[in-house]
């Protein structure tokens, strides 16, 4: 039933499906998906088809349900937009029918190409695979498909409930990226990619997510590499009683009509998650089921139970953005030790919001990805591992936290929200960032000629740094600071 991506002129095109094509006259790209015809469109040496359905709406009866399949079609339809954001608090335009997904993929390049599927980050609560940051293009330039995914968030994304025990309390947003996942394995040869070729790739919340499908027996098979940007690896989730005891809680909030999650009116649902994510931003997140996630991210790594498959790992030298001089005495108390215990940790820093930033990263970031590395490639999987130190050079004079900041580089955007104009040295950087993810989907290995040689972490405590002068593969130079805070963590 499926074909490979097919050509039809645009005069085809418009007898086919009856519509009024804005595109210039020319070829249109075509397939042949389970669930109909999908017309796409060009810009420039690059297909898309934005906003395909991975499957049916989760609203009405099937919220807070697992994903349910779309219905198969005979009909045309258009792949020009995107499709609505999943609902979130602070984006007027999401909507609860938000399961879908978008593929960029090179113009009049035959396949099989390698596939990459991109999750968003967010914190669970917010982003979109919609954003321009994370515009396809140049990734699809390159030579291979890029696939970027909508799952639910916030409060229908990650409720746990008694009530909704029936149908797998919670986790509903990591079931749409397992679907997701199913999707792009039965469809993605219809536009040129191999199925048997797809590297996940995402940070923060993203690459969370990602780490847990690596544990995840419903996702094996789905994925044969995996890029992990930003992840807290230590990260603990709540078990399935801790999770539904918080989510009668959040109910109880809402009246004595809210005894049953689903007779409960969206707005007033939103109303509610506003004022929890106000006092607790991490409030709603995987947790343990027993079933989709049976363990907390490191304890898996620690037993061996991840997917034994190549990996990439890594963080950015500071993943903070303090607003205010609470956030920098948080993370300072967060740290567990005393300013005079961090002054001694980093001699070289003073500042308090210096020391904050350092001392968070380093625990939350930095030393579990170390750790995950480390198990990693204990497995005999090949792993590499990288910190991110670069700084655009429009933002040196007043650096600023960099958590996320490795995107707009690895995607090579400019000039939307969140992403600034590049210099030509941040794009030779950019380029050489992509490369470097570009040549891991395709082989397992980030190497490639004219690229500075990247040492795997199979040995020695080894990395890539990508920093302001250079980018070079070497010992950690802050392995005696993480060795103190890996020795912490076991007390």
């Amino acid at each position: 039933m499926r074909s490979l991506l097919a050509l039809v002129t645009a005069s085809a095109c418009l007898c086919l499906a009856g519509l009024a094509v804005a595109q210039p006259v020319g070829q249109f790209p075509f397939a042949l998906t389970r669930e109909g015809q999908m017309l796409g469109g060009v810009e420039g040496e690059v297909a898309f088809f934005k906003g395909l359905a991975y499957a049916a709406a989760p609203v009405g009866p099937l919220r807070w349900r697992p994903p349910e399949a779309t219905a198969e079609s005979s009909e045309m339809r258009t792949a020009y937009e995107f499709g609505a954001p999943c609902v979130q608090p602070s984006w007027s335009g999401a909507s609860e029918d938000c399961l879908t997904l978008n593929v960029f993929r090179p113009f009049g390049v035959d396949g099989p190409l390698p596939v990459m599927v991109f999750i968003h980050g967010g914190a669970f609560v917010g982003g979109t695979a919609n954003d321009p940051l994370f515009d396809g293009a140049r990734l699809a330039q390159a030579g291979v498909i890029l696939v970027t995914v909508n799952y639910r968030l916030g409060v229908l994304g990650w409720l746990a409930h008694p009530a909704l025990s029936e149908s797998g309390s919670g986790n509903y947003g990591l079931m749409d990226q397992v679907a997701a996942l199913r999707w792009v394995h039965d469809n993605i040869a219809a536009f040129g990619g191999d199925p048997g070729n797809v590297t996940l790739f995402g940070g923060g919340a993203g690459a969370t997510s990602i780490a847990l499908l690596m544990l995840c027996g419903e996702a094996r098979g789905l994925f044969q590499k995996v890029i992990l940007q930003s992840l807290p690896g230590r990260v603990r989730l709540r078990s399935r009683q801790e999770a539904e005891a918080w989510g009668l809680q959040f109910v109880a909030t809402l009246g004595p009509d809210g005894t049953d999650p689903r007779g409960i009116a969206l707005a007033q649902l939103l109303a509610a998650e506003s004022k929890l994510l106000a006092k607790s931003p991490h409030g709603f997140a995987p947790t343990i089921d027993g079933s989709l996630v049976t363990e907390d991210i490191a304890a898996g790594f620690v037993a061996g139970h991840e997917s034994r498959i190549p990996l990439i790992i890594g963080a950015n030298d500071d993943e903070t953005g303090f607003d205010s001089e609470q956030e920098v005495a948080e993370a300072l108390a967060s740290s567990g030790a005393t300013p005079e215990q961090l002054r001694k940790l980093y001699p070289d820093l003073a500042r308090p919001s210096d020391l904050a930033a350092r001392a968070y990263t380093d625990r939350v970031f930095s030393e579990p990805v170390r750790l995950l590395a480390r198990l990693h490639a204990a497995t005999g999987a090949p792993t590499f591992r990288y910190r991110f130190a670069y700084v655009p050079e429009a933002r040196r004079a007043s650096p600023e936290g960099g958590h996320g900041r490795e995107l707009q580089f690895i995607f090579g955007a400019e000039g939307v929200p969140g992403a600034g104009i590049l210099s030509r040295r941040d794009r030779e950087i950019a380029s050489r960032m992509r490369a470097y993810w570009i040549n891991f989907a395709k082989s397992g290995d980030p190497n490639g000629p004219e690229l500075p040689h990247w040492n795997a972490a199979a040995d020695r405590d080894r990395l890539l740094l990508i920093a302001n002068d250079r980018i070079a593969s070497g010992d950690d130079p802050f392995a005696e600071r993480l060795d103190r805070l890996a020795d912490e963590s076991r007390k």
